[in-house]
């Protein structure tokens, strides 16, 4: 029976989704690892940029693959197991993978325009930011298998996966991304040999999708999932190059303030938390006709909208928190200071994200599409955007 938190209190809400929130306290470990590698991202402005990105698309494939997840399971139209289980299910493997390669492709093509106007690269440059891009987003790839066992493992449990599926592996995806990127980075500045061995092993996955695409031409399913995700893609492409571009900016406006690099990662990864609670509880009280799709319906929603908000701000006081310790900066002026930016940034994005994916989810419904498609892919590269321009706005505002 479908578990889509209806029938729970504010409270149990609360509780739970804070529960899996609280895994996001573990973006701090990314935060750290780029505070730590400060002196790599600055010797090229593609590398600083391209972070936010290779973090978005991972997204759109985790996104992708949890919310369709996470419908399916409470449909029946996927059962709880590796072998064995249907058709719909291995489509949607293969389909993450020819959308990944095909959304890195398109990233850095896009990335290629932006950087030309605002990062200051070539089009030299070129090359070396997509072998870096597929060979990282190749790496990531290895982390769906844990993501649908989660999924299993939750639904089995009696809990929703819709809650607790993408805020625990988003976190998880966002930490080893970047340990994959900065390998890949490393590796990639050693020199030519480095740069020989990312190109060869980007050619794997090429030919994957290529094998994938010649046998499933003809597959319905697998046609229409790579067609809605088409549109994602290339709104999350566009979205993904503005948050690289603003994550420039903010760089420079906070230079080396490690408090605010440590708890970045975290903070835009609750914002998606946020967007994706929202959005994939939605999506499955649509389909199971438990919400009509106009925005007048929200106020049903409203208690997975306000515990989901909760539960961020009680994360974002922590992050704050443990930021500050970490680096044993913590005084009563500098948590005022950082509490004040996290809090105005949260307001901020936490009002434009849950207005953006439930809109998307009554949108696409309408249109007749596939809301999981569509919903948590849009709204986890639109909270990374958004969540940088609110913590940009807020430094305007407070700093």
């Amino acid at each position: 029976m479908s578990n889509t938190g209806i029938s729970k209190s504010f409270w149990a809400m609360l509780k739970e989704t804070s529960l899996t929130f609280s895994f996001g306290l573990g973006g701090l470990f990314a935060g750290i690892l780029i505070a730590s590698q400060l002196g790599i991202f600055s010797l090229s402005p593609w590398v600083i940029t391209l972070y936010p990105i290779v973090i978005s698309a991972k997204g759109v494939g985790s996104g992708l693959l949890s919310g369709r997840l996470s419908t399916g399971l409470h449909l029946g139209t996927i059962h709880a197991r590796f072998f064995g289980n249907t058709k719909s299910f291995y489509k949607l493997i293969e389909s993450l993978l020819v959308l990944t390669m095909v959304t890195s492709v398109t990233i850095c093509i896009i990335s290629l325009f932006f950087g030309t106007l605002f990062w200051g690269i070539t089009l030299a440059d070129f090359p070396s930011i997509l072998a870096v891009v597929v060979a990282t987003m190749a790496l990531g790839l290895l982390l769906s298998f844990v993501t649908i066992k989660v999924s299993f493992i939750s639904f089995e449990r009696g809990l929703d996966p819709d809650v607790v599926v993408y805020p625990i592996m988003s976190t998880v995806a966002d930490v080893f991304i970047t340990l994959c990127y900065i390998a890949v980075l490393n590796l990639f500045f050693i020199g030519a040999l480095g740069q020989w061995a990312i190109g060869l092993a980007c050619l794997v996955p090429v030919f994957l999708v290529f094998y994938i695409l010649s046998k499933n031409l003809h597959e319905a399913e697998f046609v229409k999932t790579i067609k809605e995700s088409m549109v994602t893609m290339l709104l999350v492409s566009l979205m993904v190059n503005v948050t690289g571009t603003l994550l420039l900016g903010i760089s420079n406006f906070v230079a080396e303030r490690v408090e605010i690099w440590t708890i970045y990662t975290a903070l835009i990864g609750m914002i998606g938390n946020v967007g994706s609670v929202v959005g994939s509880t939605a999506t499955t009280k649509l389909a199971l006709g438990l919400l009509t799709p106009s925005f007048s319906s929200m106020r049903k929603h409203a208690k997975n909208i306000f515990s989901a908000w909760s539960a961020s701000i009680i994360m974002f006081i922590i992050l704050a928190v443990l930021s500050l310790s970490i680096h044993s900066l913590f005084s009563f002026s500098s948590f005022y200071s950082l509490i004040s930016i996290v809090l105005v940034a949260n307001i901020i994005a936490v009002a434009t994200i849950v207005v953006l994916s439930y809109a998307v989810s009554i949108l696409t419904f309408k249109k007749g599409l596939d809301p999981d498609n569509f919903v948590i892919p849009v709204e986890s590269s639109l909270a990374d955007s958004v969540t940088s321009i609110a913590l940009f706005a807020s430094l305007l505002l407070l700093v």
